[in-house]
């Protein structure tokens, strides 16, 4: 594995931990959320930052290759997912969204089977990389939402920090689904004549 493949990695490993330190934050509240939130944050902020950083490495060090172009969606997949499966758990978010992003995360991967069986790796799209910010910006209002709920602070600013997040995360599951029909046509477009 190169530099920006274990960057890539870090994320896969990251997401169980971010998984069951939230698990423990919802069970035991305030009383251990004065550590376990800022922890959360760093983990958030450097699975942020490896995502960043991987292609970064992967370009200026002349490794990019078919397996990071999918190692990395599935990568940031796995951990977008885990972080809205436990906002689902802790009430932030509706299950319905969440299975609006589920379902349309293992349509973009089937698709990219498809593509594989044409020999064509598909990388990221445009809407592929829109979706993927809203999905940072509706996580990070919901864990916004979550550390004032669990560290107890600013009750008056917490409704509204809901609001934002189901807001935010409401425009992330229509954009996905957007990016799913984009990713399809492309798929079903006829490869160009030799």
């Amino acid at each position: 594995m190169n530099l920006a493949d274990r960057l890539t990695l870090s994320r896969i490993i990251l997401a169980p931990v971010f998984f069951a330190l939230y698990m423990l934050l919802m069970r035991f509240g305030e009383q251990y959320a004065a550590w376990i939130v800022p922890l959360l944050w760093v983990i958030a902020v450097v699975s942020e930052l490896t995502d960043m950083f991987d292609g970064m490495a992967a370009r200026r060090m002349n490794q990019a290759s078919d397996f990071g172009r999918l190692f990395d969606p599935f990568a940031d997949t796995l951990m977008q997912i885990t972080c809205f499966l436990c906002f689902v758990i802790d009430g932030i978010f509706p299950a319905v969204l969440f299975l609006v992003v589920l379902y349309r995360e293992f349509g973009i991967l089937f698709i990219r089977n498809l593509m594989l069986k044409k020999g064509v790796v598909m990388g990221a799209r445009v809407s592929g990389k829109l979706k993927t910010v809203t999905y940072i910006a509706a996580a990070a209002a919901a864990f916004f939402y979550a550390s004032l709920k669990y560290l107890a602070v600013l009750d008056a600013v917490q409704l509204v920090m809901l609001l934002v997040a189901r807001i935010v995360f409401a425009v992330s599951a229509l954009i996905s689904v957007v990016s799913f029909f984009d990713y399809l046509a492309v798929y079903r477009k006829p490869p160009p004549r030799t």
